[in-house]
């Protein structure tokens, strides 16, 4: 079994409603995204699944994200904008993308600090 995995940034602002905290005002992140695959097997030149493929379709997700307050943007503008409802959402716009491609979409980590995250995993 090969695991990919690749690393995306996009910075926005969001709040958490009903929060009854700072996050409840408005504020920004630099989020880190990263993504794993995995692939049971090696293509005809030795590659378990193309990094440039995966970075492709993470960046087409993250640009409708990119510069925007969340909360504005669909779903979040119904859910919380949370790191666990960010990486849930990209999972599931992710998981699309790859459509008939020869892996699995493992999980989907959403960092808002380089020390703190969450990672989706179904």
């Amino acid at each position: 079994m090969y695991e990919i995995s690749v690393e995306k940034h996009f910075d926005a602002a969001h709040y958490l409603r009903d929060y009854k905290g700072k996050c409840e005002n408005l504020h920004g992140h630099r989020y880190t995204i990263i993504v794993k695959v995995s692939a049971e097997k090696l293509n005809d030149i030795g590659l378990a699944y193309d990094f440039t493929d995966l970075k492709t379709h993470l960046k087409t997700i993250l640009e409708r994200y990119d510069h925007t307050c969340l909360n504005d943007v669909k779903p979040f503008d119904k859910i919380n904008p949370s790191s666990e409802n960010i990486a849930e959402e990209i999972y599931k716009e992710l998981k699309k993308k790859l459509g008939k491609d020869p892996v699995t979409l493992t999980s989907v980590a959403a960092f808002e600090t380089p020390h703190q995250g969450v990672t989706y995993t179904p």
